[in-house]
């Protein structure tokens, strides 16, 4: 059976279940589309806020990231420490409040349609982005295992996503999401074991990154840190010159995932307020699976890739193209790994093309490094070069698809109950029907869908930066608003909507400055490197910036301003403390 027909095998059944799911699980009413009927077991929920959250840019970049260099891990701190942050601050406070979307409880909240309004801009600028690195995501898995190009993948994505997305609601989403946390964790644990035998003789790759490299009898880090060196790269554990830029990135991306609107709806789903905490909890045992194993994946995966192009060593002679593995012959196929004979030696030579290490390259008959290989193939090719049996292949493309269509799923339902919900229910047409509201979200949904396709053929970078982006965002909009929204009485919808406004303005405008106006190819006004950034501050790390600018807006207009009416503030006294928690107690701010 060829390698082709397991993969469609693995895909298409997976394809399958979702769609069954999403036919047994169809959504009858408003409340079942925007929050699964509020019945989903805490358990169940954990898992599909796994799956939702554990993207594209999870399962396919992160380790490609982390590869680079062990630095990149902020992204795995960034990431665990923000829904830390959520279980604790924000989850159970939400679900308290009882309402279905982000802006209907920043709306509520602060007793303002133009709040209402600015947190649904927001939240669209967030998930269209973030949507952005999911699409891109599914069409580099689908390019590959299914042999078509991407633009042919992401439209069959999308086909897929809109058959039990529009169809099941967030009822369909919640149970396909299930089955998908199941396919992309089994996915990515079986080949990282293999892996981690066949290097250090771990089963868990947790252990075997710290383990020794049996070929070389070296610490693995160790070895990985001297062939890298041997080839002009900064070693792999390396420490990062600049502190404040990478403390901001990884802030950001804490805050930035406690306000992403997918993931907080996910909190209304279940019955009772303990059950959000509980969720929580489960969705970190989850998600915890496959972020301990990413830096062995990573760490492997490099090595496996340099062991590769140099058989004998990097200061051996390299790999000849002619003899390259068929993992290389696919993969060129789609692009995304590229050979060019710069020295016409007819081998590969790749090394970090960088002027400190011309020397040495020259001295070695270099002309420049010959092979590019895209981060975001990693994961989805380890197994292919680690020669693993052709199963785990297919079943690494089951995974890779769910991951990125999983997070999708989430991210077009939040875009779609900002729109039927907070929009049209809310401000346009109050006395629109259930059924009504349920068309237009399905409508909406459905063209989030194509604007999501499209945005995903032209994407701005690749999955884990555009990711990123949405993160620094959400951080310098959602979060701050949410806790201002839970936390202090006196923020006032003003202050509110004039926050939200200047975090949105000055991090996109910043972020617009360096990777072009509206994420356009080209139209960036200043190039994207460290000398040009204000403060050493990149462009992925201004969220928390933003962040400070929102809080420091908010507060100096609400307190020039009128505090909120009575009742609003007693809404916040409801929301913050318990029944019968007595009345000597401190008041919030």
């Amino acid at each position: 059976m060829s390698q082709f027909v397991i993969n469609l095998l693995f895909v298409g059944g997976s394809f399958a279940v979702y769609i069954f799911i999403a036919i047994w699980a169809r959504a009858g009413s408003t409340k079942e589309f925007y929050v699964a009927g509020g019945g989903v077991h805490p358990v169940a929920n954990g898992m599909a806020t796994a799956a939702d959250w554990m993207s594209a840019a999870s399962f396919i970049s992160m380790a490609g990231l982390i590869s680079v260099g062990y630095v990149n891990s902020s992204f795995l701190m960034g990431w665990t420490g923000g829904f830390v942050l959520l279980a604790m601050l924000l989850a159970p406070y939400l679900r308290k409040f009882g309402k279905f979307t982000v802006p209907d409880f920043v709306g509520d909240r602060f007793n303002s349609n133009a709040a209402r309004v600015v947190a649904v801009i927001c939240l669209l600028v967030i998930s269209t982005t973030y949507v952005i690195g999911q699409m891109t995501g599914a069409g580099v898995a689908f390019a590959r295992f299914l042999e078509v190009d991407s633009t042919t993948g992401l439209i069959i994505a999308s086909a897929v996503v809109f058959a039990y997305a529009v169809l099941g609601g967030m009822k369909g989403i919640t149970y396909t999401q299930v089955a998908q946390y199941v396919v992309l964790i089994i996915a990515y644990t079986i080949p990282a074991i293999f892996i981690s035998l066949q290097m250090t003789g771990h089963v868990l790759p947790q252990t075997g990154l710290f383990g020794t490299h049996l070929e070389s009898g070296m610490p693995m880090l160790q070895k990985l840190d001297q062939v890298v060196n041997e080839l002009g790269f900064q070693d792999y554990t390396a420490d990062v010159s600049n502190k404040l830029n990478m403390f901001l990135f990884t802030v950001s991306l804490m805050i930035g995932t406690a306000g992403l609107p997918h993931v907080i709806i996910r909190f209304f789903t279940v019955p009772k307020v303990a059950d959000a905490r509980w969720t929580a909890g489960w969705a970190l045992v989850f998600i915890a699976i496959l972020y301990t194993t990413a830096p062995a994946v990573a760490s492997m995966g490099r090595l496996n890739l340099i062991n590769t192009i140099y058989p004998e060593g990097p200061t051996a002679e390299a790999l000849e193209y002619e003899e390259r593995p068929d993992w290389i012959r696919t993969w060129e196929a789609t692009g995304l790994v590229s050979y060019e004979d710069k020295n016409n030696d007819g081998r590969i030579q790749m090394y970090n093309d960088v002027p400190a290490f011309a020397e040495t390259a020259e001295a070695r008959g270099w002309e420049g490094s010959e092979l590019v290989v895209n981060n975001d193939i990693l994961v989805l090719a380890n197994p292919e070069i680690a020669n693993l049996p052709g199963w785990v292949i297919g079943l690494i493309a089951a995974g890779g698809i769910a991951a990125a269509l999983s997070t999708a799923a989430g991210l077009l339902l939040a875009i779609s109950s900002a729109i039927s919900h907070d929009l049209i229910k809310k401000i346009i047409k109050p006395d629109i029907t259930d059924k009504g509201e349920m068309l237009a979200a399905r409508i909406s949904m459905a063209v989030a869908i194509v604007i999501a396709t499209y945005l995903g053929i032209n994407p701005p970078g690749f999955a884990a930066q555009v990711v990123a982006l949405a993160f620094g965002i959400a951080a310098a909009t959602i979060f701050p608003v949410l806790m201002m929204g839970i936390f202090s009485k006196r923020i006032n919808s003003k202050g509110a909507v004039l926050g939200m406004l200047a975090g949105l303005i000055a991090t996109t405008v910043y972020i617009f400055i360096y990777l072009g106006w509206f994420f356009i190819p080209g139209t960036n006004t200043l190039e994207n490197i460290p000398a040009n950034w204000v403060f050493g501050i990149s462009p992925l790390a201004f969220g928390a910036v933003g962040a400070l600018i929102n809080f420091a807006v908010a507060f100096a207009v609400a307190y020039a301003t009128e505090a909120p009416p009575q009742e609003i503030q007693d809404l916040v006294e409801s929301v913050r403390y318990p029944k019968g928690a007595g009345t000597d107690r401190k008041s919030v701010v």
